[in-house]
């Protein structure tokens, strides 16, 4: 039953960080055109600086969730992976030397 489990648990925490990465995408582009439109109307300002800083802390949650994300791709051994090749036999087609 244990495995089972640890199955159900793997494929939630992929969902939530799929979930949790688009959420820093949108908090991304919201702070790059934040950034972008402070330092149009007054460059300088500490409007625009604290943009800049938000727009660097979204980009470097959004680089974590998606480096947890590219760490998690690989399932732990034991369990079959979806791409796993057919059970059809290999060998319909003919090789001619």
């Amino acid at each position: 039953m244990a495995p089972k489990t640890k199955r159900i648990q793997f494929l939630r925490t992929v969902r939530q960080l799929h979930r949790v990465r688009s959420f820093y995408a949108a908090g991304v582009l919201l702070w790059a055109a934040s950034a972008a439109w402070t330092g149009w109307q007054s460059p300088g300002s500490r409007q625009m600086w604290v943009s800049v800083l938000l727009l660097a802390v979204f980009t470097a949650l959004l680089a974590t969730a998606g480096l947890s994300l590219r760490r998690l791709a690989v399932p732990p051994t034991g369990w079959p992976a979806h791409h796993a090749a057919s059970h059809k036999a290999a060998s319909t087609r003919h090789v001619q030397a």
